[in-house]
């Protein structure tokens, strides 16, 4: 390719041991980093404006064409509390649920543990920017990301997502994957993977360097989150995207 390859990462916490390597330099002559919540990077891969995109699972099939080109991933095996439905009442008083903007698998996954784990059927409301000061009496509110570790401080109930789906499954969850819109090489996916490893190798430099009160990051990064699941993480993708109902995607068919 004649350009940099255009790479499209999430601008939350979660996501910093996983963008070390290239914000410490590593394929600086290849690859140009961008910074945006999940919904719009979902949006710049799908349009082209990206190559790679870290990217809400669910919206794998609206792509064209993609290739899951990583190791790495954004997964959990139980709590990942950063995904939480949260609520100043217990789940069953609970009459409305204002969902997050900011990424739609967390919205589908909510949607999918209301109908088959809690199999309860509160009016869903798509919320804007300051919704979470509004999570009040019977009202909850579905936060993500920074916020979401923010919110947790602050409300009585918290309902984590991985976990209702690693009870209602027994399986992990896979939130966000790197995601390409076109084959890449080999060398380019192996260099990619090595920018990858290098803040998971230094994750008392990445806490370091983002400073945060809300949530032990150290916590995050090594119990939380699964950067690099043992786990076979297409298995994952395609039972979740057989619950929404998306018709024959193969994911296998495009590592």
């Amino acid at each position: 390719m004649d350009r940099k390859i255009r790479v499209g990462a999430v601008s939350y916490l979660n996501t910093k041991p996983l963008i070390y390597g290239f914000e410490k330099g590593m394929m600086k002559d290849t690859v140009e980093l961008i910074i945006d919540y999940p919904a719009i990077i979902a949006t710049q891969l799908i349009k082209d404006e990206i190559d790679i995109g870290l990217i809400p699972v669910a919206v794998i099939p609206q792509l064209k064409e993609y290739h899951i080109i990583s190791d790495f991933c954004i997964a959990s095996d139980g709590e990942v509390a950063s995904v939480c439905l949260f609520s100043e009442v217990p789940l069953n008083e609970v009459k409305t649920i204002l969902l997050d903007y900011q990424s739609s698998t967390s919205v589908a996954l909510l949607k999918v543990l209301l109908k088959e784990h809690w199999k309860i059927s509160p009016n869903l409301v798509q919320a804007s920017e300051g919704y979470e000061s509004t999570i009040s009496g019977t009202t909850a509110g579905l936060v993500i990301g920074d916020r979401a570790l923010v919110q947790r401080l602050q409300s009585k109930f918290i309902y984590d997502l991985g976990l209702a789906w690693k009870e209602m499954t027994g399986l992990p969850f896979v939130f966000a994957a790197w995601v390409s819109n076109k084959e890449l090489s080999p060398q380019f996916v192996a260099a990619f993977n090595k920018a990858n490893e290098l803040g998971l190798a230094n994750i008392d430099a990445v806490v370091n360097e983002n400073i945060f009160t809300a949530y032990d990051l150290h916590k995050y990064y090594t119990s939380n989150i699964k950067f690099k699941p043992e786990f076979d993480k297409l298995e994952v993708i395609t039972l979740f995207l057989e619950k929404l109902n998306v018709e024959s995607v193969s994911i296998y068919n495009n590592l």
